[in-house]
């Protein structure tokens, strides 16, 4: 079944990341599932026989490592997950290019961490490698480094969630695809027989949000809560997402199809410019600014830039040019920006008007701590 929304985010979406997560790749015994990568890469090939350009975000490389080393179970402790992962990313991306290869096609292996995306120039280093493995017809095969990515291997087995929708700003794809162990977002409990997939969200207000918390513990059910969080980041940006089951061996074929499969996250207004994105996604905040009701009003409904006088307090240690966060006076992040005066000259002009920085200061090279081009709304 497709409609007519469907069909127009498809035939829209020439650029699409494609994200498979570690309980689709392996087998009940955490080993590395072939078949499951075989046929995702057959998906892909048609994707890209259709003049679609393709990145693959994959889990997998613990799962991988056991497959190599005949392991039983996972290994406990830290520094042997980070060796299990090291041996199993060269048997994962051997798995992926094997099948690429058969159609002419090469893995290329990019492992990132939090580091490479946070700093400006390895951003654009990123961006241009990636765009140029497109170029050349290459499918590049995007994993957290686990040896080295050490509070995401402790607390899960290689969520790559955030790190898709970072990497649907950084190329700058038209749609994101992340393919699951669940059929997609449910309005109630999975495991219910009552609950069904909610087949489109328009926004991700608290009522999605409510979907996904256990109303009891307040925990997140199977991941999903992550998955939103990435759809969020995504949609703000302009970009559409869909979260389908990884284990439907058409999936992929189907969403570029327009088939009614898994749920549909539509985007927030326009596409925002690249360095936006980075901005206000991937580069780490190094402080925060809270604001008053105006400045919240003028910033986030009427495009404005921040100006002292909405200044209500300053928190960390930042300098002119340091990405921070813009919050309100409940601490809820409105937005990101580049700041244009460090944390010590706004704890001294908050609250003053733009006119008395200057006697405030000494100077006053900018009316604006943080002026609307450089500033991205990310609530």
């Amino acid at each position: 079944m497709t409609d007519l929304l469907r069909q127009e985010v498809a035939t829209a979406a020439r650029r699409i990341i494609v994200k498979v997560g570690t309980r689709v790749l392996t087998a009940a015994d955490g080993t590395l599932d072939r078949a499951r990568i075989e046929n995702l890469a057959e998906q892909i090939n048609v994707l890209i026989d259709g003049g679609r350009q393709v990145v693959l975000v994959s889990s997998g490389a613990v799962g991988a490592g056991i497959s190599r080393l005949g392991l039983s179970e996972r290994p406990k402790g830290l520094a042997r997950l980070q060796a299990v992962a090291a041996i199993g990313q060269t048997n994962l991306i051997e798995a992926y290019d094997h099948h690429f290869r058969g159609h002419g096609r090469h893995a290329a292996q990019i492992l990132l961490t939090a580091d490479d995306l946070n700093d400006r120039a390895r951003y654009l280093n990123v961006r241009n490698t990636l765009l140029r493995l497109l170029e050349i017809g290459a499918v590049p095969v995007v994993n957290e480094n686990d040896t080295v990515a050490v509070d995401e291997l402790a607390t899960t087995f290689g969520d790559n969630d955030h790190l898709a929708a970072l990497m649907t700003n950084v190329v700058q794809a038209q749609l994101l695809v992340i393919l699951s162990d669940v059929e997609g977002l449910y309005d109630g409990d999975p495991a219910r027989s009552t609950s069904n997939v909610v087949p489109t969200v328009a926004a991700i207000d608290d009522s999605i949000q409510a979907l996904v918390r256990d109303k009891q513990t307040g925990l997140s059910k199977g991941g999903m809560a992550s998955k939103l969080q990435a759809a969020r980041i995504a949609t703000t940006a302009g970009e559409n997402v869909i979260i389908a089951s990884g284990r439907n061996p058409t999936a992929l074929i189907d969403a570029l199809a327009g088939k009614e499969i898994g749920t549909l996250f539509i985007a927030q207004g326009k596409t925002i410019s690249p360095f936006k994105r980075w901005i206000g996604f991937s580069a780490q905040p190094q402080g925060k600014v809270v604001v008053d009701d105006g400045a919240r009003r003028a910033i986030c409904e009427q495009g404005r830039s921040l100006l002292a006088i909405g200044i209500v307090s300053a928190d960390g240690t930042f300098d002119k040019g340091d990405v921070v966060s813009i919050c309100d006076q409940n601490s809820r992040e409105l937005a990101r920006g580049l700041t244009n005066y460090s944390s010590a000259e706004v704890a001294t002009i908050q609250g003053k008007k733009s006119e008395s920085i200057a006697e405030a200061l000494g100077h006053r090279p900018y009316e604006e701590v943080i002026h609307r081009d450089n500033l991205v709304i990310t609530s």
